[in-house]
């Protein structure tokens, strides 16, 4: 009997795990449905909480949004900041879309006062979960309001909290650093080991995401092959494998190194020399992002004495080369590299930045090789303050191939100006620099070499012109069988 009870115990911890499997899976491949659900973020932005703690904040926020089905119908979120007074940042109502949400979001500012959190909750439970401010009466809609803090509140929480989870909010309370405990578990709705999360510092915040992520997940569907859900980034072809997935590449391509991009061109030598805005408009912590996001466009690079050089230039009020091309022949160093670029900060001279790419960096004297594809990659997050017109021309009739990257700020009509030809492929634009990632996945830089011109690529060409064309003949022949079948069963 005991040992059928513990087989049964075993059973029953192996049918759990494989649910949390599923739900992992299902968010990893966005199937997550969320029910209806109005949420309010409840964020302090006291004294005590730093800008960059903030920001961090704010990370925490949009990785959250980035799990939930937005919509009018779905899920709707609003935000709350709060110091000694509060200030309702984003409205139920304001947003029907998770890239609006996420450039609110990113546009918030710390109060920089006190910590009346009672206050926060009653503003909650009186204003923002009101129907002026979009939130939905319907018995089927839940209200889910989340606390960040990391104070002791100068005002009673105990007593609006109850009447908050008496109307029917439900709260989860996230204290950070040197937060009241028992005052946490005063907000928190029962039962409170779900309802209370405490975190050592703002920088581990982020690991609650899939915490919260599960909470409003509900797959949708099985999840046994993913690859039918779409293809999950895989440049050519999505393989299911055991509640997962792995991408491969068609024949004559190669699977770089990120494991979703392909290239049949690996071989092929090329010059690129990034051209980073270190403005202060940046920020140290998406500074950070951005040298992870050059990072991420190595990895598509075969580096190598042979093939790709990567030089770094880094501009604000003046101009810095970081390293030059080909000092890094291989994606550890070069990566190093990368990360141990400081931060400059001040003003932004695009324009400077683009003279100096074509006076400087494709130089001989500075790495560059004749003959080779030079590219330059221009990442900015503002408007320029210097004219960037002749510079960006004269880059281009170099013969340099000129890619556009724009966060934030970033003038649309600038990173064109700045882009090749054609420009749609050449330039792109994130609100926010946590959506950076998507940039580098979508730009190719990777350049074949030109075929040399002998009898022997002639063949190869009129092999494949003749494959092509059989390929269409049988494609023809396909639908007059199906034609023809069709008229029989008509006439039996």
């Amino acid at each position: 009997m005991t040992l059928l009870g513990f087989v049964m115990l075993l059973c029953i911890l192996g049918a759990q795990a494989t649910v949390d499997l599923r739900n992992a899976a299902a968010m990893a491949a966005g199937l997550c449905n969320t029910k209806p659900t109005d949420l309010v973020f409840l964020i302090d932005s006291s004294r005590s909480v730093r800008p960059a703690e903030f920001e961090q904040v704010k990370v925490f926020l949009n990785k959250v949004i980035e799990g939930l089905n937005v919509g009018p119908s779905a899920t709707r979120v609003g935000v709350v900041n709060y110091a000694s007074r509060v200030k309702n940042e984003i409205s139920l109502k304001s947003h029907k879309t998770k890239a609006g949400l996420v450039k609110a979001v990113s546009k918030i500012e710390p109060l920089s006062s006190g910590t009346m959190t009672g206050l926060a909750i009653q503003f909650a439970m009186n204003v923002a979960f009101s129907e002026a401010e979009g939130a939905r009466k319907s018995p089927g809609v839940s209200k889910v309001a989340i606390i960040v803090t990391d104070g002791r509140p100068q005002d009673n929480v105990r007593d609006i909290a109850v009447k908050a989870r008496e109307a029917g909010i439900e709260i989860f309370a996230i204290g950070v650093g040197r937060v009241d405990m028992p005052i946490l578990k005063q907000m928190a709705s029962e039962p409170l080991d779900d309802h209370v999360d405490y975190v050592e510092s703002y920088s581990l915040i982020e690991k609650l995401t899939i915490k919260f992520q599960e909470a409003f997940c509900e797959p949708t569907q099985p999840v046994s092959d993913l690859c039918v859900t779409g293809d999950h980034d895989c440049e050519h072809i999505c393989i299911s494998t055991h509640g997962s997935f792995k991408c491969a590449c068609r024949e004559g391509h190669t699977l770089m190194s990120d494991g979703r991009s392909c290239s049949a061109c690996s071989n092929a030598a090329i010059d690129v020399v990034f051209l980073i805005d270190g403005s202060k408009s940046v920020r140290p912590e998406n500074f950070e992002l951005v040298k992870k996001w050059i990072n991420q466009i190595i990895d598509k690079l075969d580096v190598s004495e042979k093939n790709a050089h990567v030089g770094l230039v880094q501009y604000s009020s003046s101009v810095r080369q970081e390293f030059p091309l080909g000092r890094h022949n291989n994606k550890k160093d070069l990566k190093n590299a990368v990360i141990a670029m400081g931060y400059m900060e001040r003003g932004t001279m695009t324009g400077t930045a683009l003279n100096y790419l074509s006076d400087h960096s494709f130089t001989p004297n500075q790495g560059a090789r004749p003959g080779v594809t030079k590219i330059g990659i221009v990442f900015t997050d503002g408007r320029s303050q210097d004219y960037i017109g002749d510079a960006a021309r004269k880059a281009k009739e170099n013969g340099f191939k000129m890619y556009a990257v724009g966060v934030g700020n970033a003038v649309e009509d600038e990173l064109k100006e700045i882009a090749s030809e054609p420009v749609a492929d050449h330039y792109f634009y994130t609100a926010d620099f946590k959506a950076m990632n998507q940039i580098a996945k979508k730009l190719q830089i990777n350049v074949c070499q030109e075929e040399d011109p002998c009898e022997c690529n002639s063949v190869v060409k009129f092999q494949k012109k003749v494959e092509e064309a059989l390929q269409a003949l049988i494609k023809k022949l396909e639908a007059v069988t199906k034609r023809i079948t069709a008229l029989e069963n008509k006439i039996v």
